[in-house]
């Protein structure tokens, strides 16, 4: 498992780093074949109640798996994020049973 966390004009937070490699780690030990991920949090200067935004992509055997989301704290951005990963890999993960 990797994590590649990535700040856009914002300023880089180690309780935020941590709070969102504790969720995904929790994906990755649900998904045993995702790879890694890679996260971007940007914000969006043109939205004053809104505007932090969190991208999301997985690596996984095929294709790639994105979600994103815009709220107005990140936290709560990356957890509709990762929701909306967790619904694209239960679909994906009847891909990949053994029978």
């Amino acid at each position: 498992m990797s994590v590649n966390i990535r700040y856009v004009d914002v300023d880089v937070s180690e309780t935020l780093n941590t709070f969102t490699e504790d969720k995904l780690q929790k994906l990755f030990n649900r998904y045993e074949f995702v790879i890694g991920a890679t996260v971007r949090f940007k914000k969006d200067e043109n939205h004053h109640i809104k505007g932090k935004i969190c991208d999301i992509e997985l690596s996984l055997p095929g294709p790639r798996i994105f979600a994103t989301s815009d709220e107005a704290q990140y936290e709560v951005a990356v957890r509709a994020t990762i929701k909306d990963l967790e619904r694209q890999l239960e679909k994906r993960k009847d891909a990949f049973k053994t029978y």
